[in-house]
């Protein structure tokens, strides 16, 4: 056999041959070369179509999940425990205006009389027994129900307010770890830059160092200086991780870490809004502060049904008899009606009064508080934000150029012998330090713009 054909056969042992090419190769069987020849293009086609194949199959599984912000804060409304676990909480307030609203029971009874215990003469016990079956009912007056109904409707609409609550200050949380996150992703990119550029310098500095242009020692210097950028790149990706996993916790999210990332705008905005508009849009907003308010309309109703509490109730009874009457010696069959009423003498639900009566003080005055907690934190974070954006200005505007300037000009000066190895140093120093300063001011900045937001309680600032 000769070599072509061993190595035909052992290709398309490897990989299977298309079936529409085996019809062909019989009719060539009398030119075994030429035969050979399309039989291992045949194999290595079908390999090539089968390798693409597997890589798409691998691609596909390995593909990485990549969330905007709006998708991250849809996913964490869908998925998050704490925010569903709440929600629950507003459908029980929203069922206890069932029980609120229900009427009284009925109460059925049968009563027994006449029973002879002991014989007289005569044993008949049975002969005289009367059976009363009787019904009563419960009406309560001066609006009861419809007290607690309302009282019933303003706790579920204070759960639901508490429930937005809680989510503003949620989704302040999923954002923070979001901009940390993004802050992370850009250490780690400068930190990858960096490494690459001081790589280069390197380079550069060996073959100035076989060239006799820099002695031994600056050389092992440089070289030293190269373990702090690798271990400022491992602890990027730590940090990087770190915020994955904290920002998946938030979402309920069990995608691996290396197949979860996301991306946004990592920048500020110069121009802020008027800090009247913002307040004003926190009062209006403010989830905390209409449970605040809805409270104080609680207390109100609950201070009217204590009174109603205190008023009689009167209760309505019916039975019926079947024995002759000591009256009416001709009727076996009557009826008889009752109406107690209690006699509030000693309890007419004092104390209920008075608690519900400084209960509406205690909330009207938690309302005043509520409303300057509202202007207090709208104040600080746009101070904050304020305060952020004036600092970065200058940056983006002047000191990154000027760093990046600095560094490059530095670094030529000391490639051609116009500068020492510690002004080398210490440019490649100024020049990580105004770059890492400035991500974390962006960073400051976006987390500021999420207090904000959560100040006012919508979302002002992107």
């Amino acid at each position: 056999m000769s070599i072509l054909e061993q190595s035909s056969k052992s290709e398309t042992s490897q990989c299977t041959m298309p079936s529409d090419m085996k019809s062909p190769l019989r009719k060539m069987s009398r030119f075994p070369y030429a035969a050979a020849v399309l039989c291992v293009a045949a194999a290595i086609s079908s390999c090539a179509v089968q390798g693409q194949q597997s890589a798409s199959a691998t691609a596909n599984s390995n593909s990485t999940t990549v969330l905007t912000w709006d998708q991250v804060r849809t996913q964490f409304e869908a998925q998050n425990p704490t925010l569903k676990a709440d929600a629950i909480n507003v459908q029980e307030m929203k069922a206890e205006e069932i029980t609120a609203y229900l009427r009284p029971n009925p109460t059925f009874g049968v009563t027994a009389d006449g029973t002879q215990i002991a014989p007289n003469h005569e044993w008949r016990p049975l002969s005289g027994t009367s059976v009363q079956p009787s019904i009563s009912y419960l009406h309560e007056r001066d609006h009861k129900r419809e007290l607690r109904l309302e009282s019933a409707k303003q706790g579920t609409e204070i759960a639901a307010d508490q429930h937005a609550d809680l989510e503003r200050n949620l989704i302040f949380d999923l954002r923070a770890l979001f901009v940390q996150t993004l802050a992370a992703k850009a250490v780690l990119d400068l930190t990858r830059a960096e490494l690459d550029y001081y790589d280069k310098v390197l380079e550069i500095s060996r073959e100035q160092f076989k060239a006799g242009d820099i002695a031994s020692v600056d050389l092992d210097r440089l070289e030293l200086q190269r373990v702090q950028y690798e271990a400022d790149l491992q602890a990027a990706i730590v940090t990087l991780r770190t915020s994955k996993i904290q920002l998946q916790q938030l979402l309920n999210d069990r995608t691996p870490v290396e197949q979860f990332d996301v991306t946004g705008p990592f920048d500020f905005a110069e121009k802020l809004p008027p800090l009247a508009d913002l307040r004003q849009i926190a009062m209006e907003n403010r989830p905390d502060l209409k449970a605040a308010l809805e409270s104080v309309q609680q207390a109100n109703t609950n201070h009217k049904l204590a009174i109603a509490n205190g008023s009689t109730d009167p209760t309505f009874s019916g039975w019926y008899t079947y024995n002759s009457s000591t009256n009416n010696m001709y009727a076996n069959q009557t009826v008889g009606v009752n109406v107690s009423v209690p006699l509030r003498i000693f309890d007419r639900n004092q104390g209920e009064k008075q608690r519900t009566l400084l209960d509406m003080d205690r909330n009207a005055k938690l309302q005043d508080a509520s409303v300057a907690q509202v202007y207090s934190d709208v104040d600080s974070a746009y101070a904050v934000v304020e305060s952020n954006v004036n600092l970065l200005v200058p940056y983006k505007q002047k000191y990154l150029a000027q760093a990046t300037r600095v560094r490059d000009t530095i670094s030529f000066s000391y490639q051609h012998g116009g500068a020492s190895l510690l002004d080398f140093l210490n440019a490649q120093s100024d020049y990580r330090n105004v770059q890492i300063n400035y991500i974390n001011l962006v960073g400051a900045y976006l987390t500021a713009a999420s207090q904000l937001n959560l100040s006012v309680g919508h979302e002002v600032l992107p």
